[in-house]
C-alpha cells in the first residue's frame, strides 16, 4: 500500500457558526486535528488563521516536523490583494508555514487578467519572500474545463517569470471544499479537472482537495500526479479505508 500520509494536508476549515458550535469547541477541534496529525506523521495540517498561534505552539511543544497551513481570503477569495496580504502577514507571523490563497476567480471569470495576474505576483513575493509555501486555491467547480486550463496557465507564467527557482514552492490547488455546486455534483478535485490542472500548470506542483474522501480516491490523486491532498477525512485515508468518513466533508 502506498504511503499516502507524506501526501496528506488534515484539514478543518469550518467557522463556529459553519459548525453551529463555539469557538472554545472550535479551538478543541482544532487541538484534536493537531494531536492526530503528530501522532500520524502527516504531511501537515490546515486550519483557519485564528487558531494558527495555539497550533504553532502544539506542534513545536511535540517536536514534529507537521507543517503547519492556513487559508487566506477563504472561501470566496474576492477580496483585495491589500487585504489578502495584511491576513498572510499576520499568518506568518503567528507561525504558518504554507499559506493557501483563494485566488480572485469571480475577477478572473469577468475577465480582469492583469488583475489577477497582479494579486498572485504580490502574494508570491510576500509569502516566497518569507521562506513560505504558497498555494493558488482555483475553486475549479466554479470554472470551465478552458478556464481551468487557462488560470492555471496564468499562475504557472507569473511565477516562471517572475520566481523560477521557487516555482516548487507555487502550488496550484483544485477547490476549498465549500463551494456549493448544483445537484450534488463534485466541488473539486475530479479526476478531469486534476488531468487539466497537471497539464498546464508545468513545473508548479498540484493540489487535490475538495471530495478526497477515501484511500481510494487519494492514491488516484497521487497517481495522475499530485503532490499533496487536501482531506477533512486524512485518517481514514491513511488508514486505508474505502469506507466514506461520517467526518468527510472536505
Amino acid at each position: 500500500m502506498m504511503n499516502i500520509k507524506q501526501y496528506l494536508d488534515s484539514t478543518y476549515l469550518k467557522t463556529p457558526e459553519q459548525a453551529g458550535i463555539s469557538k472554545t469547541e472550535t479551538l478543541e477541534k482544532v487541538r484534536e486535528l493537531v494531536e492526530e496529525a503528530i501522532k500520524n506523521d502527516f504531511y501537515a495540517v490546515m486550519i483557519r488563521p485564528d487558531f494558527v498561534s495555539k497550533a504553532r505552539k502544539m506542534i513545536d511543544n511535540a517536536g514534529k516536523d507537521v507543517k503547519l497551513g492556513t487559508v487566506i481570503a477563504f472561501p470566496e477569495g474576492n477580496v483585495s490583494t491589500k487585504e489578502k496580504i495584511q491576513e498572510a502577514t499576520k499568518a506568518i507571523k503567528d507561525g504558518a508555514d504554507e499559506l493557501d490563497f483563494v485566488i480572485n476567480y469571480t475577477a478572473f471569470k469577468a475577465g480582469n487578467i492583469q488583475g489577477v495576474a497582479k494579486e498572485v505576483k504580490q502574494c508570491n513575493e510576500l509569502v516566497l519572500g518569507h521562506g513560505k509555501i504558497i498555494k493558488w486555491i482555483i475553486e475549479a467547480a466554479a470554472l470551465t474545463n478552458d478556464e481551468i486550463a487557462r488560470i492555471t496557465n496564468l499562475i504557472k507564467s507569473v511565477t516562471m517569470e517572475e520566481f523560477p527557482e521557487k516555482a516548487k514552492n507555487v502550488f496550484v490547488k483544485s477547490s476549498t471544499g465549500f463551494y456549493k455546486t448544483r445537484d450534488g455534483q463534485p466541488n473539486g478535485a475530479t479526476e478531469e479537472n486534476i488531468k487539466i490542472m497537471i497539464e498546464n500548470a508545468g513545473e508548479l506542483p498540484v493540489k487535490a482537495a475538495g471530495g478526497v474522501r477515501t484511500y481510494q480516491e487519494a492514491e488516484k490523486m497521487v497517481n495522475l500526479g499530485v503532490k499533496r491532498i487536501g482531506a477533512s477525512a486524512a485518517k481514514n485515508i491513511a488508514d486505508g479505508s474505502n469506507e466514506v468518513s461520517t467526518s468527510a466533508e472536505y
